[in-house]
Parts: structure tokens; C-alpha cells; sequence
């Protein structure tokens, strides 16, 4: 049986091992993947979900043809089974997730959904406000657009793109803004505000409502595996007999 690890010129003795991985802080990414298998363990797939899910991962590593999958294996120090196993893995961490947060995922998004909308708006902002009030003015009548007033008087970074911010999301803007976007419809022009030592102006361009697509409820699955992982992992690095420096 071997008992070191041979690693270019480098013989690692096994006992070196786990100091090695503690030292290079790669051990909390060992424990996390020993999580992971012990949950997916019972875990099982047909014959037509494992070949989907291999085709799915060559797709997706730009690994359609054997020559590249002899190549990806070779930098990656595994042999093609172990790669296969690697596709397969996937899949069986996706089948937990759903049998396990699957129900929790549409009340997590309704809870959510303000923070996951975003928004595009129009954001002209000056510390004089008597130039403000005259740029609302204009824009009421309309005599420039938001993108001529906002290229020329505005004095922030927005003027470069005529004051259009986004799409981002709504939790991302001030708070203040945030709250002004929130009441408005799009196209709603609102008076100039004062926030901060800004007097602002602001126009909502576009809302994109959060839906719970198949993208999104991935995002959201992913999302609750993984702080189930990280509570997993602590829980498990404060035991006391585990030999983490």
C-alpha cells in the first residue's frame, strides 16, 4: 500500500497530508465535500438521468468531443469514470436539494421578491437647487430629454450614459431612491428631492419583476443548500476532536 503522495519532486507522507491541507486552509473544502456525500448517498438516478447529466456537463465545459475529455481529465488528475461520477454527483446534489427545499422555495421567493426585482431608471443629480427646479421644468415641458439635461448637468458618473442607472437590483440604490422608484410607474417623472448634499431627479425608466422561473428557482435551491452546508461545516469545526489548527 502506498503510504505517501507523490506530487512532482515532492514525496508527501500521508501522515503530512491533513497538516498540509490545515496549512494551505484547503481542509474546510474537504469536510464540505465528505458533507455532501454523505447527504447525497441515497440518493439515486435512472440510467436516462445519468447520461442527460453527463451530456449537460460536457456541454457546459466545452468537453463534447473525447479528445478534450482525455484533456480535461489530465489537468484535473482524474480518470474519465471520475469524471463521469463527477457529472453524476451533480445531478444527485440538484435531487437533494429539490427533496429537501423544495417546498420552501416559492415562499422563500414571495418573501424575497421585492429585493430580487430590479429596476432601470433616469438619475439627474446637482447640489444647486434652484437648478434642479429649472431642469424639472424643462423635462415637464418637454423641452430636452432626460439624456440631453442629464449628459450636461448632472454630476455624477451617470451623465456619461445620459443618467440611465441599471437594470440592477431595487436593494442596490440608495434607500431613498429606492423608495421613489418603488411608488412610481414607469415614465413617472418625480420633483427634485433632496438626498444627502444631492438635490435629485429622478424618472422610472423600466420594472423587471422577479418571476420564478427555472433559473431562478435554481438560484434559490442553491442558495438554501448552501446555508445549510455552511451551518453543517461550522457545526462540524466546532467539534473538538477534529484536528483543525
Amino acid at each position: 500500500m502506498t503510504d505517501f503522495l507523490q506530487v512532482g519532486h515532492q514525496t508527501i507522507p500521508v501522515s503530512e497530508i491533513i497538516p498540509r491541507l490545515t496549512r494551505y486552509k484547503m481542509l474546510p473544502q474537504l469536510l464540505r465535500e465528505m458533507i455532501i456525500d454523505e447527504a447525497i448517498a441515497s440518493v439515486s438516478c435512472t440510467p436516462e438521468e445519468k447520461a442527460t447529466a453527463k451530456e449537460r456537463f460536457y456541454e457546459q465545459n466545452q468537453l463534447t468531443d473525447e479528445t478534450a475529455r482525455r484533456a480535461w481529465c489530465e489537468r484535473n488528475c482524474i480518470t474519465p469514470e471520475e469524471l463521469e461520477d463527477l457529472a453524476v454527483r451533480l445531478l444527485k446534489i440538484e435531487k437533494f436539494q429539490q427533496a429537501t427545499w423544495g417546498h420552501q422555495v416559492e415562499s422563500l421567493f414571495l418573501e424575497r421578491k421585492e429585493q430580487l426585482d430590479r429596476v432601470s431608471y433616469s438619475l439627474i443629480r446637482t447640489r444647486d437647487a434652484g437648478l434642479a427646479q429649472e431642469l424639472y421644468y424643462r423635462l415637464e415641458e418637454g423641452e430636452q430629454t432626460f439624456a440631453e439635461l442629464a449628459r450636461e448637468y448632472s454630476q455624477g458618473v451617470e451623465a456619461q450614459k445620459g443618467g440611465l442607472i441599471g437594470p440592477m437590483p431595487l436593494t442596490m440604490t440608495h434607500p431613498a431612491i429606492a423608495q421613489i422608484l418603488s411608488t412610481s410607474q414607469p415614465g413617472q417623472l418625480c420633483p427634485p428631492v433632496r438626498i444627502e448634499e444631492w438635490i435629485v431627479i429622478v424618472r422610472l425608466e423600466k420594472l423587471f419583476s422577479a418571476q420564478l422561473d427555472r433559473r431562478l428557482r435554481r438560484r434559490l435551491l442553491d442558495e438554501l443548500f448552501q446555508n445549510w452546508l455552511f451551518e453543517q461545516l461550522d457545526r462540524l469545526t466546532q467539534t473538538p476532536h477534529l484536528p483543525i489548527a
